[in-house]
């Protein structure tokens, strides 16, 4: 029985380390688009230095699952826990990353004044860090129905991405002078638009937690 009780801690601590994981990932994706925001490098340069606390904690958690898989042997419920948390760790991981790449652009773009509009773009980071935080949420509840609503919002991001490149691509077509910043401000958006998708994953590794199924919720 204590074996058990220390089991089920080791399971709580985990899970509570992922969502922290998690809430490092949103908030380094809202101070890159603050950098955006503000064209502010020092800021963008920090996201990158900071990267460092993020992809620790990922490996600290990886450990940990792989060592409770090998040590306790868990089965049925508990084993898709950990499988579980190995797969949503990765795909928060892969949020920061592409936080990363938006300072990386905010670099490249650097102090020259912004050539369009770009008061969409955190409408639709606003979006998308909803989705991370009502899918974090949904991990440590493990509820489904939430799970399912963040897969249903990653729809309309979908279409704001599409809007928005479309718009870009104009503007590029009859401003080719601005090419090099305008391709900055759409992989930017790409990026965001692979974040809600990392999100989406994460929806579908919670159903696979309390279904035991897996579903392709990016279709």
């Amino acid at each position: 029985m204590v074996v058990r009780e220390n089991f089920d801690e080791q399971l709580d601590d985990l899970k509570s380390q992922l969502v922290h994981l998690g809430k490092l990932a949103n908030t380094a994706v809202e101070r890159s688009i603050r950098a955006l925001n503000n064209q502010d490098i020092e800021l963008a340069l920090q996201i990158i230095d900071d990267d460092y606390k993020i992809n620790v904690l990922e490996e600290e958690i990886n450990e940990t699952a792989t060592w409770l898989i090998a040590k306790e042997q868990p089965l049925a419920t508990d084993l898709r826990k950990l499988i579980t948390t190995l797969k949503i760790t990765t795909d928060i991981e892969r949020i920061g990353d592409l936080a990363v790449n938006i300072a990386k652009s905010v670099i490249r773009i650097g102090e020259k004044q912004l050539m369009i509009p770009v008061d969409r773009i955190p409408e639709m980071v606003d979006i998308t860090q909803q989705m991370i935080e009502k899918s974090l949420l949904a991990y440590y509840e493990e509820d489904i129905h939430k799970a399912k609503e963040v897969a249903d919002t990653d729809d309309h991001v979908d279409q704001m991405y599409g809007s928005l490149i479309k718009e870009l691509l104009e503007y590029m077509t009859q401003n080719p002078q601005h090419i090099s910043q305008v391709t900055q401000l759409a992989f930017i958006c790409r990026y965001l638009e692979r974040i809600a998708d990392h999100t989406t994953n994460i929806s579908e590794g919670i159903i696979y937690l309390v279904k035991g199924k897996r579903f392709d919720l990016n279709q």
